[in-house]
């Protein structure tokens, strides 16, 4: 049973016990209703007490159960507000730590309510693609009021209990705990005072009503609808707190249901929850158990001052880490180091960070040009040029003066992680942490493992990036490892897109509109068009079959780099980053196209949307099929944290199991059919084959 009862004296104590966050799974929601009977029927028992165990009260749903029918099964979680609700003694919720979706509607359906200071209160099933379903759009604004009840659920972010017990006129909660070891006492006291209070209060009895009315619904709809543009539930939470205004109190529920079952349904929420479910399964390795011993890390030693360096930085020192940053030279370290400060000083200049705060993480830096100095830290990572002799010489020196036991980790983006470690006599130490840029913004880490590196390392490593809060995927050993690896795919249909009649603006307008954050030729005017060129020479040595279009090299032949030299696909102002239409590169590619004999075609934005976005999917495929990454919802973490991807289409692979794979790889056969492209290429990859033949999806395989 997920729920313990007791009897204290005249009150039957309920609790819900259910690790780690009492989610409200089958077994906890029929030991609550088991308990509210068995309270009921012993004469004994004059109030009910409902609270949780552990660290919190409860935070809603248990995601373990999404999808199974384990999540609906009688008593769903509506069946037990509705027990609460009409218990024939009075049921107070005593309310700690955390109470969110089901574990703040479940206190809505009981009689009173206490709250423990500090605990956080929320109703975020928007950022599931969702609406609260269980009474939250009906109970809130009638418990708290319309305003702060809306702005809760369209947020879905936690509020301090505190702050909600101010609200003028608020039911929410009837009395603020003096602290979390007391309110247990407090609600038994709370329960006895309330024992023959008749009629038992109910939130369904109370009014909900704006002054404003229409007026103030239109003004929400506008705003959110500005706001949350691609995801639908935020507008049905104005519509269904707009009901629990007009409608009768079960009207409303019937109104909020059907919009919860619908939403259940749309790509949008299909997406969030796979992301929801893909995130907290990044962390987990296959073959590294939860219980892997880790290493200490209580310092960290950062090669290189550059950009990379001084991001990287700035995320242990956010994180209260000491890091020693070390360089060749004086003048590069104190670039590095005014870099640092500029930032930070950005941010307490927009209230962001405060000016203690900023002194703290400052004190924590301290530079050296002196390898002697840094050799006590328990990590070191090199952020030095990417270049494999670079990268030898520092590895080199790293093994020689490093302590015993310290993790040795490379930033590189494309080199071979293997080769890096043989340079040192303990490849089991060394690992790559791939940080995006900027640094310290970018959610994305790309953990390396390389055939040697030891298991608790990868443990290590993977508990210090939720430290300093990123995602961390693990990637195998492959040039541009997951991310990058695609990414070059995706770059390549671009050129030939725009070999084939397509401009720069028509290719990042048709994929920005489908949602990336940026389209190709804009990202690589932000990243340098430089980078991609150095990739692309050392490409046709090491690949002289592989296919590019010439047309970026022609671009970094005339100096255009990108928003760096002022101009690169697009022309810049100096000091704006607005993307101009060139003229100049316009001619250039007509020019171009007409030397290799091409005649332009119009391109339908679909076509660049596929070509683009299927790349990815395909070379994504053949990552898996190598073990490159272990699953495919990493792949999809990868490309929503570190490259724009849309958020609400899930990710590459769950947007092409959403379309079908069937559909995706007869695109592919289409496109193979291309004479200016990459026939091979596009042959689809033989897991995707495998999936297609199966009826299988990438995400559920």
């Amino acid at each position: 049973m997920s729920a313990d009862y007791e009897v204290r004296g005249d009150v039957a104590v309920i609790t819900l016990n259910n690790p780690p966050v009492n989610g409200l799974g089958y077994a906890t929601r029929k030991g609550v209703t088991d308990g509210l009977e068995r309270a009921n029927a012993d004469p004994k028992v004059k109030s009910i007490v409902i609270t949780g165990a552990g660290r919190a009260f409860s935070g809603g749903a248990d995601i373990r159960e999404f999808g199974t029918p384990k999540a609906l099964q009688e008593p769903n979680l509506l069946s037990v507000i509705a027990a609460a609700e009409n218990s024939a003694k009075p049921v107070v919720a005593a309310l700690h730590t955390i109470a969110m979706g089901g574990g703040l509607e479940l206190p809505l359906g009981c009689h009173y309510r206490i709250v423990a200071p500090g605990t956080k209160v929320a109703l975020p099933e928007v950022k599931l693609g969702l609406i609260p379903g269980a009474g939250g759009t009906q109970r809130l604004p009638r418990a708290l009021g319309v305003e702060p009840a809306l702005n809760m659920m369209v947020s879905g972010e936690p509020v301090p209990a505190e702050l909600l017990a101010q609200v003028p006129g608020q039911k929410l909660f009837d009395k603020v705990a003096q602290s979390a070891e007391t309110l247990l006492d407090e609600a038994l006291a709370l329960a006895r005072e309330k024992a023959d209070v008749r009629p038992l209060p109910k939130v369904r009895d109370l009014p909900a009503k704006h002054p404003l009315g229409d007026a103030y619904f239109q003004f929400a709809r506008n705003t959110v609808g500005a706001m949350a543009k691609n995801f639908p539930a935020p507008l049905k939470c104005v519509d269904a707190v707009e009901a629990a205004t007009k409608k009768k109190f079960d009207d409303g529920i019937a109104y909020e249901r059907e919009h919860f079952i619908n939403l259940m349904w749309t790509p949008e929420c299909r997406a969030l929850r796979h992301v929801f479910a893909a995130e907290r399964a990044a962390s987990k390795i296959a073959d590294v158990p939860e219980d892997t011993p880790k290493r200490e890390i209580k310092s960290v030693a950062v090669i290189g001052a550059g950009t990379m360096g001084g991001g990287i930085t700035m995320n242990f020192l956010n994180a209260g880490i000491p890091v020693k940053v070390l360089e060749t030279k004086q003048e590069a370290l104190d670039r590095g180091l005014a870099t640092i400060r500029k930032n930070y000083e950005a941010q307490v200049g927009k209230g962001k960070l405060k000016q203690d705060k900023y002194e703290q993480r400052m004190a924590l830096l301290s530079t050296t040009l002196n390898y002697d100095d840094i050799k006590y830290a328990d990590l070191v990572i090199e952020a030095v040029f990417e270049e494999m002799g670079v990268k030898e010489a520092v590895f080199k020196k790293l093994d020689e003066v490093m302590k015993p036991g310290a993790i040795l980790a490379s930033n590189t983006s494309t080199l071979d992680l293997n080769k890096i470690a043989s340079f040192t006599k303990r490849p089991q130490d060394v690992v790559g942490l791939h940080f995006f840029s900027p640094a310290n913004v970018m959610k994305l880490l790309e953990v390396v493992r390389g055939a040697k590196t030891g298991k608790d390392v990868l443990a290590t490593v993977m508990a210090l990036a939720k430290t300093i809060k990123k995602t961390a995927v693990v990637s195998g050993v492959t040039d541009g490892f997951i991310g990058n690896r695609m990414i070059e795919q995706y770059s390549r249909q671009a050129g030939f897109l725009l070999e084939e009649g397509a401009t720069p603006e028509q290719v990042d307008k048709a994929i920005e509109k489908f949602g990336f954050a940026m389209g190709p030729f804009r990202m690589g005017d932000l990243a340098g068009n430089d980078i991609g060129w150095a990739i692309r020479k050392r490409r046709y040595v090491e690949k002289p079959g592989m296919k590019y279009s010439k047309t970026a090299d022609k671009l970094c032949e005339l100096g255009r780099f990108g928003q760096k030299t002022g101009a690169g696909w697009y022309d810049y102002k100096p000091g704006k980053r607005d993307a101009i239409p060139s003229e100049l590169v316009n001619q250039m590619i007509e020019d171009h196209r007409k030397a290799l004999g091409i005649t332009p075609r119009k391109i339908s934005e679909q076509e660049i949307v596929e070509r683009l976005v299927y790349s990815l999917v395909n070379e994504a495929a053949r990552i898996l099929e190598e073990g490159i990454a272990s699953k495919a919802s990493d792949i999809d973490m990868v490309y929503l944290t570190g490259y724009g991807f849309p958020l609400w289409r899930g990710g590459p692979m769950q947007y092409a199991d959403t379309v079908g794979l069937f559909n995706v790889a007869e695109s592919m056969k289409r496109y193979a059919k291309n004479p200016l492209d990459d026939t091979q290429f596009w042959q689809p990859a033989p897991l995707l084959q495998k999936l297609v033949a199966e009826g299988k999806t990438f995400n559920n395989v």
